[in-house]
């Protein structure tokens, strides 16, 4: 029983900043598997309507006083819904207290299916996401699962004759949204037009018990997440392949590092390739779920894991960062741009009857039963998270409005992982990249780089549209002067340095905006480059040891609460 009270516990405690998915993999005292939980908790919210209205009508609550609306929503998906039932001993009193009453659930559930006009449970889920997303005002938005051919361990083409084997081509996003009298599960797929070795499958697709996904071979990662090593590495092949060393400076839980590793792989076609990328996270537990993922695609043979390294700690003149041409960063943000399947779920809950007493109301009663169904009365209104739809990866989602303080401390840790990422002695590309949706945390960081003494001492610029990897360079959403999301409130004093920005270098810059035909959600990217023959000049000064320990102590008020070290295997 342990799995539904955990769930109860990470749905009801307060949010501590990160993905929901992280917040699962980072709490303490769990007695059941994160993994276990989180699959719980996102498939209960799929059907928590139907679930609701079930639960409401066989009138459960107000006969089990030992079930809350939370409680008696998952035991419930579990008793109806799931192969193995409810995950406790028969004889557990929790699960008997649905179970006493599962000829009345069982046909409450049939009802609700008829009244839908679904043949079968399958048709009833696809009916219940559609209500869904029509409540939730997305129902014009594709949000698909995409899916990353992991090129270390197979190619696009092999996958193409076996995973996706009897999956229908399409030719656009939109296909793959499901039509309003579509009654079958369909097998269809999209092929990306800027992101090499990329696809696209209607939300929902399953690939966790695949060969393909077990072994390696796929990789579930958002589309936005694969721009950084995209743009990094670009379209190169075994003639011109990237040479130097790379560095993963924020790493976990090790999406980007394994793109990285597959694009190397693409371009080399070496049997036995060279350790070639340092990828780091500065928390330990996160450094775990790394160096996991790194294993699991086959990246060992060429990355290197520094566990529980501040990237603001590395010394750039080491020895061992010599050849370190190449640079990825992205840092803790604000997350605002996400707005994706790691979210809350917001689920709905069953309301219990409110059963009226027939004693005076001047008669004192004990406190108990009725006092503990108002408590749960009122917290089955608490909303759960906000409505989501897909993302990536890799940021804190925001808990509850973000501020400017908030904001300007995000961007100031921004610009100086990215400065120091710029004064690496032989360094010619660096990538940045947020999950946020922010010009101060996007736009005005790149401001400030340019402007940095770092910058115009070593000649770096922002890479080019015209010379961005032919993927990219077809895309059409580029940097912005003014916040696209003006629902928040929030405008930032750095704002402004954003109007040092020429037009070729907010065309050099790019963004992906949540809710529009992308499928997306909110993201940005940028590339800095300096010449080649320019690269080997003296080191920036280096750092005292207290303006080290200051950056440690900034970068740790953010590691904690970065995003998905979490992780259940290759996911977004």
């Amino acid at each position: 029983m342990s799995l539904y009270f955990d769930a109860v516990a990470i749905l009801t405690a307060p949010s501590a900043g990160g993905s929901f998915k992280s917040r699962i993999y980072s709490a303490r005292n769990l007695r059941a598997s994160p993994a276990q939980i989180y699959a719980l908790i996102t498939e209960a919210s799929k059907w928590d309507r139907v679930l609701a209205d079930v639960i409401e009508k066989a009138d459960i609550l107000s006969v089990e006083r030992k079930l809350t609306p939370l409680l008696a929503l998952l035991l419930v998906y579990d008793h109806l819904l799931s192969k193995k039932g409810i995950a406790a001993p028969a004889a557990h009193p929790i699960r008997q207290a649905v179970e006493r009453h599962k000829v009345r659930l069982k046909a409450e559930f049939t009802k609700a299916r008829v009244r839908r006009g679904c043949a079968t449970v399958e048709q009833l889920k696809a009916a219940v996401l559609r209500e869904k997303r029509e409540a939730d005002g997305t129902s014009h938005f594709v949000y698909p699962r995409w899916v990353r051919v992991n090129n270390i361990r197979s190619s696009l083409e092999e996958q193409l004759r076996t995973t996706f084997a009897d999956y229908q081509r399409v030719d656009s996003l939109a296909a793959l949204a499901p039509e309003e009298d579509d009654r079958t599960k369909r097998k269809l797929l999209y092929m990306d037009p800027n992101i090499p070795d990329l696809v696209a499958v209607p939300y929902g697709a399953d690939f966790t018990s695949s060969p393909a996904y077990k072994n390696g071979e796929i990789i579930l990662q958002d589309k936005a997440s694969c721009f950084p090593a995209y743009l990094l590495l670009g379209d190169r092949g075994p003639k011109d392949a990237w040479q130097g060393d790379l560095v993963d400076g924020c790493a976990a839980p090790g999406n980007k590092t394994t793109h990285m590793a597959s694009l190397l792989a693409k371009q080399q076609k070496q049997k036995t390739p060279r350790k070639q990328i340092f990828s780091m996270d500065a928390s330990k537990v996160r450094s775990k779920t790394l160096q996991k993922m790194v294993g699991l695609a086959g990246a060992d043979p060429m990355v290197t894991v520094l566990q529980g390294q501040d990237f603001l700690a590395l010394d750039p003149t080491d020895e061992q960062f010599e050849n370190v041409s190449g640079l990825l960063l992205d840092p803790s943000c604000s997350g605002s741009g996400i707005v994706g399947r790691d979210d809350v779920p917001q689920l709905t809950l069953p309301q219990p009857k409110v059963i009226k007493s027939s004693k005076p109301n001047g008669k004192k009663r004990k406190r108990g039963a009725e006092d503990g169904d108002e408590a749960d009365d009122s917290s089955s209104n608490v909303t759960m998270g906000e409505p989501s739809a897909a993302p990536s990866d890799e940021n804190d989602i925001p808990s509850g409005t973000i501020d400017n303080d908030r904001l300007t401390k995000l961007s100031n840790l921004q610009a100086r992982i990215v400065e120091h990422a710029l004064s690496f002695p032989n360094a010619t590309h660096v990538t940045y990249s947020t999950c946020s949706i922010h010009l101060i945390e996007n736009e005005a960081v790149v401001a400030r780089l340019l402007a940095s003494d770092v910058a115009k001492e070593r000649g770096w610029r922002l890479l080019r549209r015209d010379e961005q990897p032919e993927g990219l360079r077809r895309w059409k959403h580029r940097g912005v002067r003014r916040d696209r999301d003006m629902e928040t409130g929030v405008e930032s004093e750095d704002c402004e340095s954003v109007a040092a920005l020429s037009v070729e270098d907010l065309e050099a810059c790019l963004r992906c905006w949540s809710g529009d035909a992308e499928g997306l959600g909110g993201f940005f990217v940028a590339g800095f480059v300096r010449d080649s023959e320019g690269a080997r000049t003296e080191p920036a000064k280096k750092k005292s040891d207290d303006d080290v320990a200051d950056d440690n102590a900034q970068g740790d008020a953010t590691d904690d609460s970065d995003e998905d070290e979490e992780w259940d295997g290759f996911s977004d």
